[in-house]
């Protein structure tokens, strides 16, 4: 084993893409504390933030994804795309990485493309149960493909597919033992159960768009709630921060104490949320968001219902179905308690330092 093995790991545009890509770099930073690590994502988005607060260099590609309608982006993409991969044969020439690690967007793609075309092993983490064009056509080329969900082969080729499910914060193994600390930091009614609603870093529109339609009602069923709107929507919603038991939050940065706080959760069902919801074992009703590639969300949400672990909603159902559906599974201990124990029977804990063995694999090669 190289004494310094060096990596590029590139993902982002979502934190879906990000906190995976920032947990396979600690884990491999754990083992091998010599080892170089260089991040790659898209000029302007998340990770040009995120990965610099989480200690690692980070160079920006000019690059975007195509948007569903007529667009002068559309029209630019030939342009940033020959942009990305001559930016990213710089990078990796100068770099000169042993493995290069995509975790999905579009910067992934430029990096992962170049890094075949010279020889370099590449390794694709995917998050979702319907993978995304760029890693379909990436993956006849990388060396191993770890992926979340079973039933991927008729996307990736199978002699390089790995189960391992996604990487998730290491501090949710262990959510059941800190109810106690997480009532007390969130200030909560320990006699009333806690609705835990998550929309995603930066909000959910029709997540929220329900939880103030029903706000009322809701409360009327006796429960407190943590409601994480999202950023690009607090300022609109923060003032149901003056009604009692109410709690409308940007951002949490305690998840584990959240999770470990919560009864119930509604929540999106982006890959990485899923993952997470199915470590905690919590009873969780999925609204997918439908404005998002091949409705991926959709169909992660799905998988986990086809094996009785959650309950879904579509967002055409909501207004109908919702206070019937919620209010059953509230007053239901018995289905709370199934849902719980099915879902948690669906979790990969350890998913980071499996990707991260066969990232290595490649090294000693």
């Amino acid at each position: 084993m190289k004494e310094n093995p060096k990596f590029i790991i590139s993902g982002g545009g979502t934190g879906g893409h990000i906190y995976p890509a920032i947990a396979i770099a600690n884990e491999i930073k754990s083992r091998y504390s010599q080892s170089e690590i260089l991040f790659v994502g898209a000029n302007d988005k998340m990770e040009m933030q995120k990965v610099p607060q989480a200690g690692y260099p980070i160079k920006g590609l000019w690059i975007a994804g195509i948007q569903r309608k007529l667009t002068l982006q559309n029209a630019m993409f030939p342009l940033k795309l020959a942009s990305s991969l001559m930016k990213s044969f710089g990078i990796i020439k100068g770099f000169k990485p042993d493995v290069v690690i995509g975790t999905g967007g579009f910067a992934s793609g430029a990096v992962l493309k170049v890094a075949s075309m010279l020889g370099i092993p590449t390794v694709i983490q995917e998050q979702n149960s319907y993978p995304g064009i760029t890693n379909k056509l990436l993956s006849k080329k990388a060396n191993k493909i770890c992926v979340a969900y079973e039933n991927l082969e008729r996307f990736f080729p199978k002699e390089n597919l790995i189960l391992t499910g996604n990487p998730v914060r290491q501090d949710l193994l262990s959510v059941n033992d800190k109810r106690d600390e997480a009532l007390t930091y969130f200030k909560l009614d320990v006699s009333k159960k806690t609705l835990l609603v998550l929309g995603g870093s930066l909000g959910a529109r029709r997540v929220n768009q329900l939880i103030a339609k029903e706000l009322d009602w809701l409360l009327s069923q006796g429960i407190q709630i943590i409601w994480q709107c999202g950023k690009l929507y607090f300022e609109e919603y923060k003032h149901f921060n003056d009604k009692e038991n109410v709690q409308v939050l940007a951002f949490i940065d305690r998840m584990d104490l959240v999770y470990a706080a919560a009864d119930v959760v509604i929540s999106r069902s982006g890959a990485s949320s899923v993952s997470e919801l199915c470590l905690v074992g919590k009873p969780v009703v999925f609204i997918p968001s439908p404005n998002v590639a091949e409705d991926h969300q959709t169909k992660n949400a799905q998988a986990i219902v086809d094996k009785h672990g959650a309950i879904l909603l579509k967002e055409n159902e909501l207004d109908e179905q919702f206070e019937v559906v919620f209010e059953t599974l509230l007053n239901d201990k018995g289905k709370q308690e199934s849902l719980s124990e099915n879902i948690k029977a669906l979790a990969l804990p350890n998913a980071t330092k499996q990707i991260v063995d066969e990232i290595m694999k490649l090294v000693n090669k």
